[in-house]
């Protein structure tokens, strides 16, 4: 199968935080590739680190200061964002990829921030235009295979997942994480496959 796998960042996890910063890339089960050179990156604008800074979780101030900082420094205001990934997903090199269907998300916990904050920001009817209603999950990928003996406890945690495939720490970048979220599935299925 098909998906995109994105990841934004965000000033918090909070229902009124914002999204500072959005990537996306394809990949295929099928042929367990990871279409790189058809990514899509922004980072989407907000107010001044200072003016938020009140407001935001130790864990944001210490981690996400330098995203924040760029994202209102160079962030497309919420609009333009959202005309220029309609652009990405409706051009043709995408097209080719997915056909005609429409797209299916693929993402870390995407409950929790990602798919509240895109539907809130971005509209319910404009998700379901090029969205598919279901979605996959890495996370509760990870929680069935915990269950099912195929993976330690720990990888509950994203940053014990990733070391249990030897891939090192969550960068706490959207492209980077996009395409690690990626990778990782892959490298289950290939050792699903394998054992």
């Amino acid at each position: 199968m098909k998906y995109l796998s994105f990841d934004l960042e965000a000033t918090g996890l909070r229902e009124d935080d914002l999204i500072i910063e959005f990537a996306c890339v394809p990949f295929c089960t099928t042929t367990r590739t990871i279409e790189e050179g058809l990514y899509y990156h922004s980072f989407i604008h907000c107010p001044p680190f200072e003016e938020l800074k009140k407001d935001l979780d130790p864990w944001v101030i210490e981690n996400n200061e330098g995203l924040i900082k760029k994202a209102n420094n160079t962030g497309l205001n919420i609009d333009d964002f959202k005309k220029q990934l309609q652009n990405y997903l409706c051009n043709k090199e995408i097209k080719e990829y997915f056909g005609e269907d429409k797209i299916t998300l693929f993402g870390k916990s995407m409950a929790a921030i990602d798919l509240p904050f895109l539907n809130r920001d971005l509209g319910w009817n404009w998700m379901r235009e090029y969205f598919q209603h279901r979605q996959l999950d890495l996370s509760s990928v990870a929680y069935s295979l915990i269950d099912l003996g195929h993976l330690p406890i720990s990888c509950q945690s994203g940053s014990n997942l990733m070391s249990e495939f030897g891939m090192g720490t969550v960068a706490h970048t959207a492209l980077e994480d996009a395409i690690n979220t990626a990778k990782i599935y892959l490298k289950i299925i290939e050792r699903l496959h394998s054992s």
